[in-house]
């Protein structure tokens, strides 16, 4: 499940060092912008406790965990909906993607340049959203061309219907609004999916702040905060250089130890994967034997065989049964066979839909 978040931003916003802190695929940092030209894509290992718990009991050959693509997309100017600077690509590459991360700077550094003279990440912001917007008018203004015949003199009711909700949609970005704030029902949004809207995609915020107001925030988070409370959208605190100075210790005990020292639980880079992961209405179910203990990554709201799928398409053809124990009762009970024993294997067929954190074992006949 090749699922993409990309890393959205103005040039000089701490993006591309986000990005290798987050990848083992250095994107070029540097102090001036475009020096990401073509989108680098990492691979990330998305952090679960539950994996680690899970094969100190069972002791496994091998460990394998669940994974997201980041992609560092270029920085975007003024301008980009009509082609600006590297703006055609830049919309082309946000477009592959399935949600956004948006990162916003939130600190004050005479000695890194902003692309427009000044830290101001309401601007910055609305920069980006205003041309995301554009391009989406444009799109909503061609489908809108297309049905409005058949919709005024047929009788048509897809047209009719399609023309309606596309005509909401014009009018919600007319006012400078994102079409994820539109108040459209899941029906409404199929007449308007085959148009990839960039402004649809679930977002992120990220501000990119100073050392001092990691924890608490400041005056800048707070606008942003502010500014985004309509749109549902989760805001993540992370500062891009201490993130750097993490990824360059050795040992998971060194970060730790980094982490404590500034009164930090978790690194801001493991904040933000789980936040994509949570974005994406994603979830988790796990394979446990001495092979090896795996996580699997579905959508919320799978079945037992669209989960088996993703092992592999002949689990789900040939889908029987498949057989559950929930994580807590693994921790708890210590095996499979303890679990059993004491009533905790469940047999699910096809309408059990798979709660995060279950541990699936699928029978299958093809």
């Amino acid at each position: 499940m090749a699922l993409q978040c990309g890393i959205v931003g103005l040039p000089n916003v701490g993006k591309s060092t986000l990005f290798n802190c987050l990848s083992n695929a250095k994107a070029q940092a540097a102090n001036f912008p475009f020096c990401t030209i073509e989108p680098n894509v990492g691979v990330i290992t998305v952090p679960d406790e539950r994996l680690t718990k899970l094969a100190e009991l069972v002791l496994p050959n091998r460990i394998v965990p669940n994974t997201i693509e980041i992609v560092d997309i270029a920085g975007l100017v003024k301008g980009a909906s009509k082609g600006e600077g590297l703006g055609n690509q830049f919309l082309g590459n946000i477009r592959a993607t399935d949600a956004i991360i948006h990162v916003l700077r939130c600190f004050d550094d005479g000695n890194v340049i902003h692309v427009d003279g000044s830290v101001d990440p309401i601007r910055d912001k609305e920069i980006i959203d205003t041309e995301l917007q554009l391009k989406d008018l444009e799109a909503v203004g061609k489908k809108i061309q297309k049905v409005e015949k058949m919709a005024k003199t047929g009788g048509d009711k897809d047209a009719k219907k399609a023309y309606e909700v596309c005509n909401i949609v014009k009018a919600h970005l007319e006012s400078g609004k994102s079409v994820r704030t539109a108040l459209l029902s899941d029906e409404d949004k199929e007449y308007i999916d085959d148009l990839f809207l960039l402004t649809a995609k679930p977002v992120v915020y990220v501000c990119n702040v100073d050392e001092n107001s990691v924890t608490a925030g400041n005056h800048y988070v707070d606008l942003v905060r502010a500014s985004v409370k309509e749109e549902d959208a989760e805001v993540l605190i992370i500062s891009a250089k201490i993130e750097s100075e993490i990824a360059e210790l050795e040992s998971y005990e060194e970060r730790q130890e980094f982490l404590n020292d500034l009164g930090l639980k978790e690194s801001g880079v493991s904040q933000l994967i789980q936040a994509a992961y949570k974005l994406l209405k994603l979830g988790t179910y796990f394979t446990a034997g001495v092979q090896e203990v795996r996580a699997w990554t579905i959508t919320m709201g799978y079945t037992a065989p669209q989960a088996a799928g993703v092992i592999h398409t002949d689990f789900e053809k040939g889908f029987i049964r498949a057989e559950v124990i929930k994580y807590d009762d693994f921790i708890k009970y210590g095996s499979e066979a303890a679990c059993k024993e004491a009533g905790k294997l469940s047999v699910e067929g096809k309408q059990y839909v798979v709660s995060d954190g279950d541990i699936m074992h699928f029978r299958f006949n093809v």
